[in-house]
């Protein structure tokens, strides 16, 4: 009978294409993935996978066989799972990924917490600001800040996000106030940019419907707290959620723009993929994050008590 590990190997390799590239998600060096792969041949006795110096690809048993090692592999995630509920000591390690801001000030600072009410599990906190593909990168969990397009993956809400436009003082006063949401478009707004990104397109409410505006500015950044930093410095207008700047509101470093015409808030969402039973270990984290933020989040507490 195969080595289950070899199998989960076997399955990264198929799945991402490439030896080094699955020795990165599985915290193993190339040389060692392809000693395992070749092990499992032998025993199977059969060639699974074609090799290049691009790339390596199924031969048509190695096809057969990765489909079986997903539904064998899944079981046994199942099995793991279920008996560690029912055991109630959820265990193992959990691949969460959030955005860098979000994840510094509203997450990093509850996994001690966390691990401290659930001291079987490790968390592995990955904080970017890009779009991760869950399967690809064998995320466990995702807390997404944006609107949701992908179909494939499981999401529940944690928090209500309220969205604002803002400037520091200085550059209002150098360059005017927007009045209406077309008055954007002779700013300088702050984008932020990487690949799947759609925030150099801004959306607002208005008594007539949603508007969309081609946005622009000379400054863009695939970082969230840069674009902060640079609005508060008086470089141009920037389209935030309130957990990043209500306290460069209430104390005066920026100003809402266009209040009136709000942008159309995104949930704190936390998102898994449905390809897999859903492991107890990040069932508790979710519920966790759930009863940390509440029905009404920090951020929104603290800004209606200031």
């Amino acid at each position: 009978m195969p080595d289950t590990d070899d199998m989960t190997i076997f399955a990264r390799v198929v799945e991402l294409g490439s030896l080094s590239a699955a020795g990165r998600s599985l915290r193993m060096s190339p040389a060692l993935v392809s000693n395992r792969i070749a092990r499992l041949e032998s025993q199977l006795g059969v060639r699974l996978l074609n090799r290049t110096t691009r790339r390596v690809d199924c031969t048509g048993e190695g096809s057969s066989f990765y489909e079986h090692c997903r539904v064998i592999l899944a079981q046994l995630e199942q099995a793991r799972s279920e008996l560690a509920e029912r055991t109630a000591r959820p265990s193992g390690p959990i691949k969460v990924t959030a955005p860098c801001g979000f994840g510094r000030r509203y997450v990093a600072p509850h996994i001690p917490a966390f691990l401290e009410r659930f001291p079987d599990i490790q968390v592995r906190l990955d904080l970017t600001d890009r779009l991760v593909d869950l399967i690809e990168e064998q995320v466990d969990l995702a807390i997404r800040i944006a609107a949701l397009e992908d179909s494939t993956a499981i999401a529940r809400t944690l928090a209500a996000n309220r969205r604002v436009i803002v400037a520091a003082p200085a550059y209002l006063a150098r360059h005017g106030r927007p009045e209406l949401p077309e008055d954007l478009l002779h700013h300088n707004c702050l984008l932020l940019r990487f690949p799947g990104s759609q925030q150099y397109r801004w959306t607002l409410e208005t008594p007539h419907g949603p508007v969309t505006l081609p946005v622009s500015g000379n400054m863009d950044s695939s970082n969230g707290e840069v674009l902060r930093d640079w609005c508060i410095a008086g470089h141009g207008l920037a389209l935030k959620s309130l957990w990043e700047v209500w306290e460069d509101l209430r104390d005066g470093r920026l100003e809402a723009v266009l209040p009136g015409f709000p942008p159309p808030g995104h949930a704190v969402t936390a998102l898994y993929p449905n390809s897999r039973h859903l492991p107890v270990r990040v069932r508790v984290l979710i519920d966790f994050l759930v009863e940390l933020f509440g029905p009404v989040p920090p951020w929104e507490r603290e800004w209606a008590r200031d």
